[in-house]
């Protein structure tokens, strides 16, 4: 089996596909701002990763969401729940930490199916 590393440096790939799942590093923000701005740019930059491996929001599998405090869970979630495809929600996690820069306000990593796996609610 094959797996493709995109938009790779000395520390990360953005991308990586390997065995029909997509899984993206953390993405965040290029810009300083509210958090509900940052999360839909944020998420914004998911949808474009998640075309580029040929997949959508609608196969999510799970998501691990980080925000600097508390205090924004409810601004952030409020946008995830704009942005997230109905009756597909992913797995989701989300905690607040310190993250690498101080201007950011939220990271967001996911993995999604590729292919033609069939997308059921059990």
């Amino acid at each position: 089996m094959k797996v493709e590393r995109f938009d790779v440096n000395a520390r990360r790939s953005r991308l990586v596909k390997y065995n029909g799942v997509c899984y993206l590093s953390g993405q965040f923000s290029d810009n300083a701002g509210d958090v509900a701005t940052q999360t839909r740019e944020t998420l914004a930059k998911i949808d474009e990763l998640l075309a580029r491996a040929g997949t959508d929001k609608s196969r999510l599998l799970t998501a691990e969401v980080w925000i600097t405090t508390m205090a924004d869970f409810a601004a952030m979630d409020a946008v995830w729940k704009e942005w997230v495809a109905p009756g597909n929600p992913p797995t989701r996690c989300c905690c607040a930490v310190e993250l690498g820069d101080p201007d950011m306000r939220v990271e967001i990593m996911v993995t999604a199916a590729l292919g033609d796996a069939e997308v059921i609610e059990a």
